[in-house]
């Protein structure tokens, strides 16, 4: 594809709740070292309550079933609430929507484990809403994440650049939990073309947030260029997890 035909792709293909298939055989991302998934299926059989934070579409509360005879989960992208309720409340579960200050609109004590995948959250609001010795599992984006799509961009760097399994162990621990696993991980990323990395940059706008197809045109010619010659965009990913427990 020519270069305006993949930014008009990059600016229109749509895109619901957090499915990430669209961008199938255009952007790869070597395997983590852990399963999220299976660090919450392997509580389930045990737990009578489960949340999960910024469920997205619901795409993946819903394939973890058989879930707990209560579950809910929050999300905060208001357009996501509809795909994930459509999807979810078949299935028995709550979809809460929240505010962007991590305040959780539900009672003390109430989940006996509350997830996270890629959603930030409030320590604690966490002890509050779990009940005594709950658990807490997160798998977290990293602050220096595909840094190098921002160095190519001329971009400025993220602005949570110390967000860390150090600093998200201390904050965990300040708040009173116990930590019983962690693990972090930096794994390659790759963009195959131009128009995959404007689709990414439109719905993760903290990444660059000023992004603008015109005001980086310049930059992103040259990478559709490159490209072109056969060097897609390498950048690396960076993930940690943990799990974290409220003593009894």
């Amino acid at each position: 594809m020519e270069y305006d035909e993949l930014i008009a792709q990059g600016l229109t293909t749509p895109f619901e709740g957090w499915d990430f298939g669209v961008f199938q055989g255009r952007m790869t991302e070597k395997a983590l070292p852990w399963d999220y998934g299976e660090l919450v299926r392997e509580r389930l059989p045990y737990t009578g309550s489960l949340l999960d934070l910024g469920t997205g579409g619901g795409e993946f509360l819903a394939a973890l079933g058989p879930l707990p005879a209560r579950t809910a989960a929050t999300e905060g992208y208001a357009p996501n609430v509809p795909v994930a309720r459509k999807r979810l409340e078949p299935l028995g579960v709550e979809v809460v929507e929240v505010g962007d200050d991590d305040r959780l609109p539900l009672t003390d004590a109430s989940f006996e484990l509350i997830v996270s995948r890629h959603e930030s959250y409030d320590p604690a609001e966490l002890r509050r809403v779990l009940k005594p010795g709950g658990t807490f599992i997160t798998q977290q984006v990293g602050g220096q994440d595909l840094a190098d799509v921002n160095r190519v961009l001329g971009a400025p760097a993220h602005e949570y650049t110390e967000w860390n399994l150090a600093a998200a162990v201390e904050e965990l621990t300040e708040a009173g939990f116990e930590i019983s696993w962690q693990t972090e991980t930096l794994v390659e990323s790759t963009f195959l073309d131009v128009g995959a990395l404007v689709l990414f940059l439109r719905i993760t706008p903290w990444h660059v947030p000023d992004f603008d197809v015109i005001r980086y045109g310049d930059r992103l010619r040259a990478l559709h260029d490159q490209m072109r010659t056969g060097h897609p965009l390498t950048t690396t990913a960076h993930r940690f997890a943990l799990t974290a427990q409220i003593p009894t």
